[in-house]
């Protein structure tokens, strides 16, 4: 009996010994600080989370303006039509701060980090990206700004925080919004130091490397600024949202006009298109190259900041093909948009021009029109689409979150060449996301020209006349007899709405007029959305959707999220929300 219980008293005492090693709690394998300043990859990627979910041209946020209706229920579309409030901020971007506190985070990190082994390229490395750092984080603050800036309900016109150190997650987040002007001042200083440290372009060219970097190795700087680099934040790029934000801060819903931000904007924007080639320099595809390309192209001189080309993007035909083309017919322009279009001698349309034909109304239109919508007889690759009676699958309502609601379905931006099968599968396709584009700063360079001293007055060769004539002529306004309508321009007034009637059509579906609008104090008065059927013999009006924005208090300036207001009592909302 004693030698049983030794035993077992001794296997008791294994099993703990044994059971102490067997159940001690794993390492979770949970990485810490000192992963990020030991692996340089862990820690660039704080500095590339920087660039992840950019605003880009497949927003579709125009179902929110006049230009556009959905025939599903989406954010936008509730924004619209009365149901926009701080508790339903479909549109807002308070939420890059995340990107902010990635970029902050990886700005307390920078200089325990060894990049690279050989110490001039390791601190060419680390000044590279450090201007990529406080570039990003003032383009986030932008975009924010872009968003939440307005008249706070002080009456005074706020900017939005503006955070430039990593908060820990019991730091005191509770920040009051500075003025408007303080905020754009604290964008433009990270832009301009920003400057000093990344070059124009990621092309290695030793004569236009920033003077910081005189003296360094030449193939250790083409190797660290080289072409490899491309895709990332440059300082052509910076200077383009500099226009930007100083256009943003002029517009009528800001400082209207007040200060120097439209001659800013014109100084920039006079640099950037000189070095463009000026009015000659635009791209005479560049209405439509940037999305309706061969497979393989890649070179876009329409384009100044692209992602990748990327075979991931046919989702867009799935999305906005018409029923017939086995499409979901998402987004569905509007009858205000197509009568936005002019006639092809450039007059605005009318029903009463001579050659408006009212058995087919987009014969003798300005050619951008059977670009960029399909309306009724138009065609994607010889696919003739049908929206009026006897269309089919293609004719409005006809079949439920599928067919059109106005008569008209999307073509721009899509690739016309897709055939999707009735299984679901669809062909070779490639596309790529777009953050730049010449056109719209051409368009921003006429809009400041206009405003500095009206129709021809010149920045750098350059005049809203000039850039417009241009532009109308690349989609082929006025190509027999020249364009009357636009000799006929004389005031401020008549080129500001030419200009912003351009921004509309040049610009439509790309993410842009929801901005202008509210920018230009706009908005509130846009009128409801009127959509076009065709009975057999003649086209018929009706509204296919009421625009609500008369109902806020002032809808160009958004709210800001209820749950940052109930949580942090320094932040100020904006007027009416």
């Amino acid at each position: 009996m004693k030698t049983l219980i030794k035993y077992t008293f001794l296997l008791l005492i294994l099993l703990f010994v044994v059971g102490c090693n067997t159940f001690e709690p794993l390492d979770e394998n949970l990485s810490g600080d000192d992963r990020l300043t030991s692996d340089p990859a862990m820690a660039e990627g704080l500095l590339l989370d920087a660039y992840e979910g950019m605003p880009n041209q497949f927003l579709f946020n125009d179902t929110s303006t006049d230009d556009a209706v959905t025939n599903y229920l989406s954010g936008y579309s509730r924004m619209a039509t009365g149901e926009w409030n701080a508790d339903n901020p479909f549109s807002s971007r308070w939420g890059q701060y995340q990107q902010v506190l990635y970029v902050n985070k990886f700005l307390t990190v920078i200089d325990q980090v060894q990049w690279k082994r050989d110490e001039e390229t390791n601190n060419l490395f680390k000044q590279r990206m450090y201007g990529e750092a406080i570039a990003m984080r003032a383009l986030r603050h932008f975009w924010i700004l872009q968003e939440h800036g307005g008249l706070g309900t002080s009456g005074k016109l706020l900017g939005v925080p503006y955070i430039t150190e990593f908060l820990e997650h019991d730091a005191d987040f509770n920040l009051p919004r500075p003025d408007f002007e303080v905020t754009v001042q604290m964008i433009n200083d990270d832009f301009n130091e920003a400057l000093e440290y990344l070059p124009m372009d990621w092309d290695g060219d030793l004569s236009k490397q920033p003077s910081r970097y005189s003296g360094v190795d030449d193939d250790i700087y083409q190797y660290v600024f080289g072409t490899t680099q491309d895709g990332r934040i440059s300082g052509r790029i910076i200077k383009a949202f500099q226009a930007k934000l100083n256009l943003l801060a002029a517009s009528p819903a800001f400082m209207d006009g007040s200060g120097d931000y439209y001659q800013k904007a014109a100084d920039i924007l006079g640099e950037l298109l000189s070095d463009n080639g000026g009015v000659a320099g635009i791209d005479p595809e560049g209405y439509y190259d940037f999305y309706d390309f061969n497979i393989g192209t890649r070179n876009f001189p329409e384009v100044l900041w692209r992602e990748n080309v990327s075979t991931n993007f046919t989702w867009l035909e799935k999305q906005h093909y018409p029923p017939s083309l086995n499409g979901e017919g998402k987004l569905n322009p509007s009858q205000n948009l197509v009568d936005a279009f002019p006639m092809l001698d450039g007059f605005p349309f009318s029903e009463s021009h001579p050659e408006y034909d009212p058995q087919n109304p987009f014969n003798n239109r300005d050619p951008r029109l059977k670009k960029y919508i399909l309306y009724n007889g138009n065609d994607l690759n010889n696919r003739i689409i049908y929206t009026g009676v006897g269309g089919g699958s293609d004719e409005i309502d006809r079949v439920q979150f599928r067919s059109t609601r106005s008569g008209y379905y999307l073509k721009k931006l899509l690739d016309p060449g897709v055939v999707i099968s009735s299984d679901g599968s669809v062909s070779a396709s490639e596309k790529m996301n777009v953050f730049l584009r010449y056109t719209d700063l051409y368009l921003m360079l006429a809009e400041v020209a206009n405003e500095l001293g009206g129709p021809d007055y010149m920045v750098d060769g350059m005049s809203a006349r000039t850039i417009i004539e241009a532009l109308r002529k690349r989609a082929g306004i006025g190509l027999d007899s020249g364009d009357a309508y636009l000799s006929s321009i004389s005031t401020k007034e008549q080129m500001r709405d030419l200009v912003r009637n351009e921004r509309r059509l040049e610009l439509c579906f790309e993410g842009h007029r929801l901005f202008d609008l509210r920018r230009w104090n706009m908005l509130d008065d846009i009128p409801n959305v009127i959509g076009s059927k065709y009975d057999g013999s003649s086209y018929n009006k009706f509204v296919v959707e009421q625009r609500l924005y008369s109902n806020y208090e002032n809808p160009n300036y958004a709210p800001i999220p209820q749950s940052e207001i109930v949580k942090f009592d320094a932040l100020e909302q904006n007027i009416g929300w």
